[in-house]
């Protein structure tokens, strides 16, 4: 029942997002300063996009026949075709944030990380397009590459995708601006 909570919950925010994107809002955002994510993935999540309207109009054809079987498929293309263009959405309403003391990284609905400034040890930019899984490092990668990591001074918690919980002391993740990410998390740490 949890898993299927979480899944329900992440359909939930990711529809919302469609919403925000729609009516040009953010989330999240009020009393920080914004930094974009999102330009990075635009066109390759417009090319999922397309594929999904590509294959729905191919079952459609196929499935004539069969109006039962063409209704579930039909259903089943649509909203996949919503859920992708729901995750470009919420990239873009959900950016990373610099506010008052923290630092929120995020990525879709799936990751949202707050990073208190004072545990920030040093930020630089590094463009990396290769990441390998290590225990303590935290790569939220867009489009297979990061350009800002944090070292930190004593670990942070990052609750994955379905609630497990990791401790993490470097970051690596992506900003459209990262040069001004780095000056702006420099000139805060202050």
């Amino acid at each position: 029942m949890r898993v299927t909570r979480l899944l329900v919950r992440h359909e939930v925010r990711v529809l919302v997002s469609l919403l925000l994107w729609v009516a040009r809002r953010t989330h999240g955002t009020k009393g920080g300063r914004a930094f974009g994510y999102a330009r990075g993935q635009g066109a390759v999540m417009a090319g999922f996009a397309f594929v999904c309207v590509v294959e729905t109009v191919a079952m459609s054809v196929l499935l004539r026949d069969f109006p039962t079987v063409h209704a579930v498929f039909l259903f089943l293309d649509v909203y996949g075709v919503v859920v992708v263009v729901g995750l470009h959405a919420s990239s873009v309403v959900r950016p990373h944030v610099l506010e008052q003391g923290s630092l929120r990284i995020r990525r879709y609905v799936h990751v949202d990380l707050r990073v208190p400034l004072e545990r920030i040890a040093s930020v630089r930019r590094e463009l990396r397009m290769t990441h390998e899984r290590a225990d303590g490092e935290l790569d939220v990668e867009v489009g297979s590459r990061t350009t800002v990591t944090l070292e930190l001074i004593e670990p942070v918690t990052h609750v994955t995708f379905l609630g497990r919980r990791r401790r993490v002391r470097v970051v690596r993740f992506h900003a459209d601006d990262a040069d001004g990410l780095v000056r702006a998390l420099g000139r805060a740490r202050v």
